[in-house]
């Protein structure tokens, strides 16, 4: 988005150079008088740019927020609708094995409802405990502390980077095509 800025400052300025070149070139008064005109049309044309630009970026951070928010919501809803059937499931096993062990005598037949709690504990704090809240914390943390951990291969993409990455596809395509 910066760069696109920068494109469109860069492009404004060169219209503004080549204006003021012609000022130069023509001592009139009524080139002054022109160039007076054409400097505030320019600084207005900035303004408005800029005003577009931050316009532009705050409704693109607002649609990326909403669409994390809608895909937190899904994870969220995913875990309820998981704990339903997983809690069916280990109702009827802990039931089912209980009795097998009441049945037969045999203590080891219990032996599977513990690893199958820690699952039910950890699916039922998902969906409706502080994990959430506990693993932004941990986010939080980590961004703040380990935040080398964060770093990209190759580092951060740039506008280079992507346009050379067009290019070489698109002259690959082109090649191809032949």
């Amino acid at each position: 988005m910066i760069n696109i800025i920068t494109f469109y400052r860069l492009q404004s300025t060169l219209v503004y150079f080549e204006l003021l070149c012609l000022q130069i070139n023509d001592n009139t008064n009524m080139g002054f008088l022109l160039s007076k005109s054409m400097d505030a049309n320019f600084k207005k044309q900035q303004e408005f740019m800029l005003h577009n630009a931050r316009l532009q970026m705050e409704r693109q951070i607002l649609m990326q927020n909403q669409m994390r928010e809608r895909q937190m919501a899904m994870q969220i809803a995913w875990s309820r609708e998981f704990l339903k059937y997983f809690g069916t499931f280990f109702t009827v096993a802990t039931v089912g094995l209980t009795a097998g062990a009441i049945k037969r005598k045999k203590p080891a037949l219990l032996a599977p409802i513990i690893p199958l709690g820690f699952v039910f504990a950890y699916q039922m704090d998902s969906a409706y405990g502080n994990l959430i809240y506990r693993m932004r914390g941990e986010a939080e943390s980590i961004m703040t502390s380990e935040h080398n951990r964060l770093d990209l291969p190759h580092g951060t993409p740039t506008f280079d980077s992507i346009e050379k990455a067009r290019r070489a596809r698109s002259s690959l395509a082109a090649f191809l095509e032949k």
